[in-house]
């Protein structure tokens, strides 16, 4: 601990580090051997304990105020290593961090409820509030509660601990401080209302920690069950809190069969109140976000649910589904509670379920529609053996059920249609391959579905068809091309079936690249789609040059030079102004050449007039790779000065030391400047002529981090990187590049290919950079510092930005808009005396004008100051 009064703080950190892994690898390990630790033990490995502990408690003391926030740590992590078996010992340093925290300008907050966290985790909050009570009883005139920052530090922290101290102390708190709270209302007294229900649901914040893996669960949760009931039914406000609480319980508490038994047990009172508050409609106008919370929440009930009673929940939900009184929000509530009992009951009632909403399957409403699907999907793909029984005992009346209800099939209801799809597909056998040549045009249209979800899912079973053929024909080449011949087909349909077909072929070539690589088919694939780069459609075009990228990717430079004078040959004979609409994109294509094959290769190959283009990206690569060189060597040289160099006494403090013959007024100069001082404390004096008692135990409260009455200055943090002497790192464009290259390239990648959408055109980067093809907002880099009131930076566009050059500097003139002058440019040739007519013409207009603006506003100055 010595070493923490070091004036080093790179000695104290090394020390603060080194007693923190002592605690937390020889201390805690060996807690359980050696038991409780009390005040009074005198021998062994307990009084050892006591006296480490003292050593660190004594880090509290004045002449450690520098290092108070090591200290603090080493607090914490004491608590947490010993605090279960030694919380005897270590109340008085309860105490006396709770006197800190009330202490004024103390500077070590954060520090501190670490701490006290560490000491819940491990001594629990019984122990700690018995210490440090919270002195909030509900009746108080004053509403200061100067402990009320325990509640927090609790919330975050509690876990593994009693619930029955929630039931017996916190919860009639929290109702006491309720009806405290109503009673202000209903007298008008509006504030302390406030006050007051804050307070009680921040109690309530507290039950989730208290639900995480209980010691008491068994013996305890019945004694709270009915106040949670009551809660979620009559309390909107707490439906959220109490929710997560008993998802916790269940996922994260129940490990064994009788904690899982414990908590269905209360299934049939929960459940059917989960049931009624989610079927409730909210009142016009309101949001409720808390259904979410429930309908989650009746999921995960259900795990712990005995089977027969989710039967007899699900028969009522579907005879309220059947009612004619039923309004549309209801029929979509009890759709939501069918898919989630659906793959919970047994086979029976899957089959009967089915059978009951087989007509929704057909009908007109799109949500409707898309919830039986929802149902249907969640039968189909659970993992209980029920449901694989369900697929194999129905497979042919759902082959024909999807089958027929494909051409009444909404948008909407696509994505859990697809996932139906891919989990019956998991079943076939070589048998069905009529069904799945049937379902093949469906699943390649979808591929162009507005919906992200439903893209996805078509491309998911366009790969597990190809899995599925493997699996049939056992050799995966032949399989595969069986299934691209069946794909192929789609290419002499119409636009949109070629497009789609584009893709799925794109797709699966991804996939399957270690397979198709080697085929023969390879070359009629790669010709057959640059024949579709001829096209007048833009989305053929688009789709086949999205092939092509996706080919130089995946295929290496030996392979794919046999097949370079198809693809280049399809790309010369694309239409102009195609060619012209996709010219980012075949730039892309250009480069990628170009730098596997050569400047001279591709251009040999490529018509004359797409030479410009090429030799255009030509001399950017050469110039990249001059830049990225010259870089390098740049780098390599000043990795010299980059070094972290060992901190010496500034010029002035040599001087002062050297220089004897110094007067008084600049050695006060040299004394006045400013230095970082590290812990430098401010002492606050006793009252008149009393002098200061260290020996006091509460001289503490009088150390603060700085002066009150001086202005605490802070450094101003520009979000740039700063040497070890002081200057700024800033990265160029091309060190960036260099760095996110390769990520942003798979990216594009794995977008062209269906394996990662995009949902929104508007892509935020890390470092602002972004393709040519690709729409973003600006983004604010700039990180607020100093002093002041620091507010959001949005991405507002700054004035005269609209008249901004893209390539060059300067403004440009915009067809429709006013001229962009926002200044006049200081230009050599304005002097030039020739000219000086023609000069003091052009801006007569300008000074009028402004001559004409300040008159103005002297006027009204004028005026003001009358008034």
């Amino acid at each position: 601990m010595s070493c923490l009064l070091s004036p080093h703080s790179q000695v104290i950190s090394a020390a603060t580090n080194t007693l923190k892994n002592l605690l937390s690898k020889c201390v805690a390990p060996h807690m359980e051997e050696i038991g409780p630790v009390i005040l009074t033990a005198s021998s062994g490995n307990p009084a050892y304990i006591c006296k480490m502990f003292r050593v660190v408690e004594d880090g509290l003391s004045y002449r450690f105020h520098s290092s108070w926030p090591f200290v603090l740590q080493l607090l914490g992590s004491f608590y947490r290593a010993a605090g279960k078996h030694a919380h005897d010992i270590m109340t008085k340093s309860l105490q006396s961090l709770a006197d800190l925290r009330s202490t004024p300008r103390f500077p070590f907050f954060g520090e501190l409820d670490l701490a006290i966290g560490g000491a819940v985790e491990s001594m629990g909050p019984e122990v700690v509030l018995k210490a440090v009570p919270l002195h909030i009883t509900g009746h108080e005139d004053d509403l200061e509660f100067p402990q009320s920052w325990l509640i927090p530090v609790i919330r975050d922290h509690v876990k593994n601990t009693n619930l029955a101290y929630y039931t017996s102390y916190l919860l009639p708190l929290a109702f006491t401080l309720n009806q405290r709270a109503e009673e202000f209302e209903k007298a008008g007294q509006k504030l302390e209302a406030k006050v007051y229900k804050t307070l009680q649901l921040q109690i309530w914040s507290m039950l989730p920690g208290f639900c995480l893996d209980p010691l008491d669960l068994l013996v305890s949760f019945k004694g709270i069950a009915r106040a949670l009931g009551i809660a979620i039914n009559e309390r909107p406000e707490l439906r959220m809190t109490v929710c997560q609480a008993i998802r916790t319980l269940i996922t994260k508490s129940c490990n064994t069969v009788e904690q899982k038994a414990e908590m269905g047990r209360f299934a049939k009172n929960f459940l059917p109140i989960f049931f009624n508050v989610y079927s409730q409609q909210p009142p016009s106008g309101e949001s409720a976000p808390y259904r979410m919370a429930i309908l989650e929440t009746i999921k995960i009930y259900l795990t712990v649910t005995d089977p027969q009673m989710v039967c007899t929940f699900l028969s009522k939900a579907i005879e309220r589904l059947s009612s004619q009184d039923s309004t549309e929000f209801l029929r979509l509530s009890v759709m939501d509670l069918v898919v989630a009992m659906a793959p919970c009951v047994d086979e029976v009632t899957m089959s009967r379920t089915f059978e009951l909403i087989k007509p929704y399957l057909e009908n007109k409403e799109p949500h409707l529609q898309k919830k039986a699907y929802r149902v249907l999907e969640e039968m189909c793909g659970g993992q209980r053996e029920e449901c694989t029984l369900f697929v194999l005992s129905h497979l042919e009346t759902l082959k024909h059920v999807l089958l027929g209800s494909l051409k009444n099939a909404s948008s909407p209801a696509k994505r859990p249609r697809l996932k139906c799809l891919l989990h019956i597909v998991k079943q076939l056998n070589e048998e069905n391959t009529d069904f799945i040549t049937a379902l093949l045009p469906e699943v390649i249209i979808c591929t162009k579905e507005v919906s992200v979800g439903a893209r996805m899912s078509a491309y998911n079973l366009l790969v597990e068809i190809g899995n599925t053929f493997i699996r049939f024909h056992g050799d995966a080449k032949d399989a595969l091309d069986q299934y691209l011949l069946l794909i192929y087909v789609g290419l002499t349909g119409s636009v949109t079936m070629i497009t789609c077909t584009v893709l799925a072929l794109t797709r699966l070539v991804f996939q399957f690249r270690n397979l198709i690589g080697d085929m023969g088919k390879m070359k009629q694939l790669l010709h057959n789609v640059c024949l579709l780069l001829t096209s007048r459609t833009r989305e053929i075009v688009k789709a086949a040059l999205g092939f092509i990228k996706v080919i130089l990717f995946i295929m290496d430079t030996k392979t794919l030079a046999g097949h370079i004078a198809v693809v280049i040959e399809g790309i010369g004979n694309m239409k102009e102004d195609i060619r012209r609409h996709f010219r980012m994109k075949l730039k892309n294509i250009f480069t990628k050449l170009i730098r596997k094959f050569g400047f001279e290769l591709v251009k040999s190959l490529l018509p004359t007039e797409y030479h410009k283009v090429l030799l255009n990206i030509h001399k950017a690569e050469a110039r990249t790779k001059r830049l990225k060189l010259s870089s390098d060597d740049h780098d390599n040289s000043d990795s010299d000065d980059d070094m972290p160099k060992a901190r010496t006494e500034s010029f002035e403090d040599i001087l002062a030391e050297s220089d004897s013959d110094m007067s008084n007024d600049e050695k006060r100069k040299t004394q006045n400047k400013p230095t970082k001082q590290k812990g430098r404390a401010w002492l606050k004096e006793g009252h008149g002529e009393e002098p200061l008692n260290f020996l006091d135990p509460t001289v503490s409260k009088r150390v603060l981090a700085t002066n009150p009455g001086m202005k605490k200055s802070t450094k101003v943090q520009h979000g740039f990187k700063v040497t070890s002497d002081g200057r700024l790192i800033i990265k160029e464009e091309d060190a960036r590049d260099k760095s996110i290259g390769d990520d942003g390239e798979m990216k594009d990648i794995l977008k062209e290919a269906g394996v990662k959408s995009v949902k929104s055109k508007k892509i935020a980067f890390q470092d602002g950079h972004y393709d040519d093809e690709m729409e973003m907002e600006p983004q604010m880099k700039y990180k607020a510092g100093g002093s002041g009131i620091h507010r959001p930076l949005g991405a507002k566009r700054d004035m005269g930005e609209d008249y901004m050059s893209k390539k060059s500097k300067g403004d440009v003139k915009r067809k429709g808009k006013v001229d962009p002058y926002a200044y006049i440019p200081l230009k050599k040739a304005q002097l030039n005396r020739r000219k000086k007519a023609k000069m003091q013409g052009q801006f007569k207009g300008m000074v009028r004008g402004a001559q004409k603006g300040a008159q103005s506003g002297k006027k009204m100055h004028g005026n003001r100051r009358r008034t």
